[in-house]
C-alpha cells in the first residue's frame, strides 16, 4: 500500500499566484548595462556610500560576529530575528516589523508614490545547524570561523552597512527598497520565509525586483533556480521477534530495495539532475523485525520536466519495493506499506539572461573588477523566479569556505570585502533607480 501525503499541497498551489502586474521589462544589452553602471558608480552619492562602507568596515564585521553568536537553527530563528529587527529600527527604516512567518523587514522610502513598486534585498536568518551548536566566533587574522558565519550571517550585516552607506551618501532612489531578514531558507525550512513574503506578505503585489544575498562570492550571479523535491518515506509492517516471527514481511527490506533501485536511476548531466538517499531511521531493537523504518531522499534539477521524471521514477521504485516484499515473505500478520510525505518542494525556473536585473548585476560585477559567473542554484530566489518576478542571488563580498560545516569561515580583509560589497550596492541602485 502506498500513501502520498498532501501536506505540501497548499504551499505548491500558492506558487501559482500571479506575479505583480508590472510592465514586462525590455531586454538590456551588456553595453547598455555597463553604461548605466558607470553612471551610478561615478555619482557623488555612490562614491560617498562606498567610502562609508570602507570607513565602517569594522562595524560590519562586529555586526557579523554579534549576529552569528545568536543561534538560529531551523524553525528557531526568533531570537536572531528580534535582534535584527531592533537593528533595522535603529537604522531609521520605516514600517519595521516581523510578519506572521517570522521574517523581519524595514522600508527605505524612495521618491515614488507610497504603495508603489519595491525592490527587495534579503538575507536569510537561519542556519543549518541544530540547537545546541557552539556558534562562538573565533578570529584568526582576517578570518572569522563559526557555524553559519558566511551562510548567511555576514550578508545580514552587509545589508545594515548598505542602509548606513545610502544614508551617508544622501542617495535617493525612485523605488522603495525593502530590507529583509527572512526565515526558512535552509533545509527543512523549504523557503517558507520567501514563500510567505510572495504569497501572503503585505508587499507581495509590489515587488518589482528581488535580490537574495547568500554566501560571499562577488562574481557569482545566480539567475537560475534549481528545483528540488524531498520526501520522507515511512515503511510500516506488523513487526515481531527476530526469531519467533521470522519469515514475516520486513519494512527494512522494502526500504533497502528502494535505496538500491533508486541508485540505479540514470539522470542527465544537462540539465543537471541529481538525487540522494540521505537519511534513515527507525526500528525497535537488534532482535526485532521493525514495525516502522523511514528514509529521506532529495532530488534536484535545473529542469522542471527532468525533476518530474526522476520524481515519478522514485515513486515507482517505492511501490515496486513494497509489492516485492509483500510477495517475498509472509503477510499473515499484515502487509508492508509505505507512507510518502513531501518535506521539501522548491520550484524551478530562470530569470532571462537579457533581463535588466541580470545584466545590471553582471555589469556591477565587471565594474568592480571581476568576471561575472552566471549560474543556477537553490536559493530564496527560487520563489520569485518561479512567479516570473525578476530575481537573482548575489554574494556579500570577500571570501569564504566550508559552508554548512562546523569550521565554516569567511575572510573579512577590508580591500577585498569592500570591493565585493560594492557589487550588490551598485546592482541594488540600478534596479531601484536614482
Amino acid at each position: 500500500m502506498l500513501r502520498v501525503s498532501r501536506c505540501a499541497l497548499a504551499a505548491v498551489l500558492s506558487l501559482t499566484l500571479a506575479a505583480p502586474a508590472f510592465a514586462e521589462p525590455k531586454p538590456v544589452t551588456p553595453a547598455q548595462a555597463d553604461k548605466a553602471l558607470a553612471k551610478i558608480r561615478g555619482g557623488a552619492g555612490f562614491k560617498t556610500a562606498l567610502a562609508t562602507l570602507d570607513a565602517q568596515h569594522d562595524r560590519i564585521v562586529a555586526d557579523t560576529i554579534t549576529l552569528t553568536e545568536i543561534p538560529a537553527p531551523p524553525f528557531k530563528e526568533q531570537k536572531r530575528a528580534e535582534a535584527y529587527m531592533a537593528m533595522l529600527k535603529a537604522h531609521g527604516l520605516a514600517d519595521v516589523e516581523m510578519d506572521a512567518e517570522g521574517n523581519v523587514m524595514g522600508l527605505r522610502r524612495g521618491t515614488g508614490k507610497p504603495g508603489g513598486p519595491v525592490v527587495v534585498i534579503a538575507a536569510h536568518l537561519d542556519t543549518v545547524f541544530p540547537e545546541g551548536t557552539n556558534v562562538k566566533v573565533r578570529r584568526e587574522g582576517t578570518r572569522l570561523f563559526a557555524p553559519g558565519v558566511g551562510d548567511d550571517t555576514h550578508s545580514l550585516a552587509v545589508l545594515l552597512g548598505y542602509i548606513r552607506a545610502l544614508d551617508a551618501g544622501k542617495v535617493q532612489t525612485k523605488k522603495d527598497i525593502l530590507f529583509v531578514g527572512n526565515v526558512g531558507e535552509e533545509g527543512p525550512g523549504d523557503l517558507r520565509g520567501v514563500r510567505y513574503l510572495f504569497t501572503k506578505g503585505k508587499y507581495k503585489d509590489r515587488v518589482a525586483a528581488f535580490f537574495s544575498m547568500d554566501g560571499t562570492s562577488a562574481p557569482r550571479v545566480t539567475s537560475g533556480a534549481v528545483g528540488s523535491r524531498r520526501y520522507r518515506v515511512t515503511f510500516k509492517g506488523p513487526g515481531g521477534h527476530s526469531y519467533g516471527a521470522y519469515g514475516l514481511v520486513n519494512p527494512m527490506a522494502a526500504m533497502g530495495t528502494t535505496v538500491v533501485e533508486m541508485n540505479k536511476i540514470k539522470t542527465p548531466t544537462k540539465p543537471k539532475t541529481t538525487y540522494m538517499t540521505s537519511v534513515v531511521g527507525g526500528g525497535t531493537s537488534v532482535n526485532s523485525i521493525p514495525d516502522a523504518i523511514w528514509l529521506e531522499v532529495d532530488m534536484r534539477s535545473e529542469s522542471k520536466d527532468e525533476l518530474a521524471k526522476v520524481d515519478a521514477q522514485f515513486l515507482q521504485v517505492v511501490a515496486a519495493a513494497v509489492d516485492a516484499e509483500n510477495v517475498a515473505r509472509s503477510t499473515a500478520q499484515g502487509k508492508v506499506s509505505a507512507e510518502i510525505k513531501v518535506i521539501g518542494d522548491r520550484p524551478t525556473g530562470n530569470t532571462r539572461e537579457d533581463a535588466e536585473i541580470v545584466q545590471m548585476t553582471a555589469a556591477a560585477v565587471r565594474a568592480a573588477g571581476y568576471e561575472p559567473v552566471l549560474g543556477a542554484s537553490s536559493t530564496d530566489s527560487n520563489v520569485p523566479i518561479s512567479l516570473g518576478i525578476p530575481a537573482v542571488t548575489i554574494g556579500s563580498g570577500g571570501q569564504g569556505g566550508r559552508a554548512h560545516a562546523l569550521d565554516e569561515w569567511i575572510d573579512v580583509s577590508k580591500p577585498e570585502s569592500v570591493k565585493g560589497m560594492s557589487v550588490g550596492l551598485a546592482a541594488l541602485l540600478a534596479m531601484a533607480g536614482t
